[in-house]
């Protein structure tokens, strides 16, 4: 998980699309499929805690303009 604590949010989801796009495409053995639905965990993990992160940030900032 180190790697993708210097991830973007947009190279996760690029990555993310790329596990998909391998995943559905059928032609995974039972070991790799099992290793890539991990990483697809941990993107989705990673990528909705930026969003929430970002959410509560644009929220203070919205607060204290009193928007």
């Amino acid at each position: 998980m180190n790697k993708k604590a210097s991830m973007t949010y947009e190279e996760a989801m690029k990555r993310l699309e790329q596990l998909v796009s391998q995943i559905e495409s059928g032609q995974m053995d039972v070991d790799s499929l099992a290793t890539s639905l991990k990483e697809a965990k941990e993107l989705v993990d990673f990528c909705k805690s930026k969003l929430l992160k970002a959410e509560k940030d644009v929220k203070k900032i919205l607060d204290d303009k009193g928007i």
